[in-house]
């Protein structure tokens, strides 16, 4: 078979779900972000590994996205959408039960007209200048928002993966300003936060790339292993060249397997002669370009030629793949394509 196969440790997410769980303020609930196809890891299956483990609260980008999440969860679990009320979503907030994070004025004129009554949320701006509502308009609104009933008071760190970065103390400072006093549950932090202490924990954490094991989150179970199969071996001579643009000659004779994967399955193409496949315990570099659906990689020091080569697993990390490709392993893990055979382990599968 050439299809690559992605395998999904659905006990490892389970686990760094617990984890981040316990490193959370006593009294304030673990929430779960399942955005984006659960990090392009699959909805469905990751979502009820997370409700298994504990989670009651998730989040998601648009609502759309809720469709898959509620199928896999059922009636119960409260499913959040961080995009808010956008125009024509009416139905599908009432439909699927979803609690809107209304971001703006209009949001929830929008909200409060069409859906009397139904969950909200509130998403303030306290620095990031991306989304919800900035001081004034808040002020401004904030006695009609209130008689209403809001279920949380949101906002969002832009540097919490930088500890020391001043943004984050402005911005804890700024959410106090903002909502202290109110008696409505509070939410600051994702996984960043949660790491920066129990000062940004308030009563719920929204933990996401922690839990699919990406930094910052360093404790992090693995969850993910990236298996490409090799669909040919050759010999190439000094001098001879491999893949597009001629990018890569052979110093000696080398031993070139071509595997089946490319930029159409989310392995950029920066990579090019810059990264490693692992056989076992073996790294095996990258050589030429990657193209749409091959990739080129030097074997010539293995003792056996292999199947398979692994180009995420316990030597390879989404972080570490990223750093090669200069990009986040956020980016990483949501490219990887459509066309893997996914695979999934542990008690949840």
């Amino acid at each position: 078979m050439a299809t690559a196969s992605l395998t999904i440790d659905l006990d490892a997410i389970a686990a760094n779900w617990r984890a981040l769980d316990r490193m959370t303020a006593a009294g304030a609930q673990t929430g779960a972000v399942v955005k984006a196809d659960c990090y392009g890891l699959g909805a469905a299956r990751v979502a009820r590994a997370l409700a298994q483990a504990g989670a009651r609260r998730f989040f998601v980008a648009v609502a759309e996205e809720a469709a898959a999440v509620r199928q896999a969860l059922g009636p119960g679990p409260q499913i959040s959408v961080f995009s808010g009320h956008m125009a024509g979503d009416a139905e599908l907030i009432r439909g699927l039960d979803l609690t809107p994070m209304l971001n703006s004025i209009d949001q929830i004129t929008r909200h409060l007209e069409a859906l009397p009554g139904h969950p909200f949320g509130i998403q303030l701006d306290t620095g990031m200048n991306r989304l919800g509502m900035e001081a004034g308009e808040w002020e401004a609104v904030a006695e009609v928002v209130l008689a209403a009933g809001p279920e949380l008071l949101m906002s969002h760190l832009a540097c919490a993966d930088e500890p020391d970065h001043p943004m984050n103390a402005a911005q804890l400072a700024e959410f106090h300003a903002m909502t202290d006093g109110i008696g409505v549950p509070r939410s600051l932090s994702a996984t960043g936060g949660i790491l920066l202490g129990e000062a940004y924990h308030f009563d719920l954490t929204r933990p996401g790339i922690g839990l699919y094991g990406g930094l910052p989150f360093e404790q992090a179970r693995r969850v993910v292993t990236l298996s490409l199969p090799v669909v040919q071996l050759r010999e190439v001579s000094l001098g001879e060249t491999v893949g597009y643009a001629n990018s890569w000659t052979a110093e000696g004779p080398t031993v070139v397997a071509t595997v089946s994967g490319g930029y159409a399955d989310g392995l950029p193409r920066s990579l090019s002669n810059n990264a490693v496949f692992w056989d076992g315990n073996v790294p095996c570099p990258l050589i030429g370009r990657v193209s749409m659906d091959l990739i080129t990689v030097d074997v010539s020091h293995l003792p056996e030629m292999p199947e398979t080569l692994d180009l995420i697993g316990p030597h390879q990390s989404p972080d570490d793949l990223a750093e090669a490709a200069g990009t986040i392993g956020y980016e990483i893990l949501t490219s990887l394509g459509a066309r893997y055979t996914r695979r999934y382990t542990g008690s949840g599968a």
